[in-house]
């Protein structure tokens, strides 16, 4: 009998299982809307080379293990020549290298998307390729020099995979108040920003939210941080139910917050966007204290925790849903790897609750005159009384 009942046991759940694979996948639009991808992980091109480079007579921090503590530490102790010829040698390095002098990261990035740009431009009129890949080649190109275009701080370009981007709007060095925006499904280097649905794109909302910042608090030096350092699902399909691409976020995403924190940056308020909150709730736990200011997550399918004490950090936790937002119809289930749980909406959860009733669907939250961002943009200033 107890062979028998152990039997129906795991057919019970193999059952329940099935019925919320069927549910997760019916919630987000079925498997076939969407592609696998494979994530980027480890550091960009070029850490070899780096790490083999003797020229300054010392050993280099290594772009995959050296904390950024020790990254800024290293940087302070080299002479500004010392500095730029390190980046010119290893722009892609230096350019996102958390720990790194901001301006130097900035010149960097500028020298690694200068070079992308012209191998793009010779895989355009390689005549080995075929009419698709000069067009794609040209396409990225293209997305190299609008990143060039003048006044644009770039933090981070990565150019492996579907390409990785970090971009400040505003004087981070400067900064008294700042924000990071992490964004869900869909974005990558060619859709970083965008004509179409603007306020989906982490370009758009972050020049949103810093327009509300400007507009609040017009003396007040802000930065607001556009962040793609991981790569985001495509399409709903398996990538966006499961956390198979958030768990090689996550270290990033803590990462690139901690090398903030060791350039001295004002801990930022986060922004989590939709798939972009499962990234934020797997990263948080591992920034102990002092990274972040506050969390805020909209649109969330869930963040792979229970509740906000899983989060494990001092960090003041907010959570939006626009109730004609489809993620709402998600269901808010995590079993055998799929779903991510808990909504962060639910009083059960812990998160401090904020108004997105004029909310512009899934994408619109940090559109212009919505209460949402006006409640955001209270948040990341501090004003907590303002935030509804």
């Amino acid at each position: 009998m107890s062979v028998l009942r152990t039997a129906v046991r795991r057919s019970r759940r193999a059952l329940i299982g099935a019925a919320l694979a069927v549910a997760v996948a019916a919630g987000t639009g079925g498997w076939a809307a969407g592609t696998a991808q494979t994530a980027v992980t480890g550091p960009a091109p070029g850490a070899a080379a780096w790490r083999a480079d003797h020229a300054l007579g010392v050993r280099l921090p290594d772009p995959a293990s050296a904390r950024p503590a020790e990254v800024a530490r290293f940087f302070a102790s080299l002479t500004d020549a010392q500095r730029h010829a390190l980046a010119a040698r290893h722009p892609l390095t230096v350019g996102n290298l958390d720990g790194a002098p901001l301006a130097l990261r900035y010149e960097a990035n500028s020298l690694a998307l200068k070079a992308e740009r012209g191998r793009q431009l010779a895989r355009s009129t390689d005549p080995a390729g075929t009419l698709e890949d000069h067009r794609q080649a040209r396409k990225a190109a293209e997305r190299c020099a609008a990143l060039l275009a003048p006044g644009r701080r770039i933090l981070a370009f990565d150019p492996r995979g579907r390409g990785q981007v970090a971009e400040v709007h505003g004087d981070l060095a400067r900064a008294e108040r700042t924000a990071v925006i992490v964004p869900g499904s869909d974005i990558d280097l060619a859709s970083f920003d965008r004509a179409r649905d603007p306020y989906g794109t982490p370009t758009g909302m972050a020049r949103s939210l810093r327009a509300q910042l400007a507009a609040d608090a017009p003396t007040t030096r802000t930065a607001v941080i556009a962040w793609v350092g991981y790569t985001t699902p495509v399409g709903l399909g398996p990538d966006a139910a499961t956390g198979r691409l958030a768990e090689a976020g996550a270290p990033r995403l803590a990462r690139f917050l901690s090398g903030l924190a060791a350039v001295k940056a004002p801990a930022p308020a986060v922004l989590c966007h939709s798939y972009g909150s499962v990234v934020c709730g797997l990263a948080a736990p591992r920034l102990g204290r002092g990274p972040i200011a506050d969390l805020i997550v909209f649109g969330s399918p869930g963040m792979r925790r229970d509740s906000v004490a899983e989060l494990r950090g001092p960090a003041r936790v907010w959570a939006a849903r626009d109730a004609a937002d489809w993620i709402g119809d998600v269901p808010h289930v995590q079993l055998l790897g799929l779903g991510h749980g808990t909504d962060p909406t639910d009083p059960a959860f812990g998160a401090r609750r904020v108004s997105a009733e004029r909310a512009e669907g899934h994408t619109g939250y940090l559109a212009p005159g919505t209460d949402s961002l006006q409640s955001f943009a209270a948040i990341v200033l501090g004003r907590y009384g303002d935030v509804r």
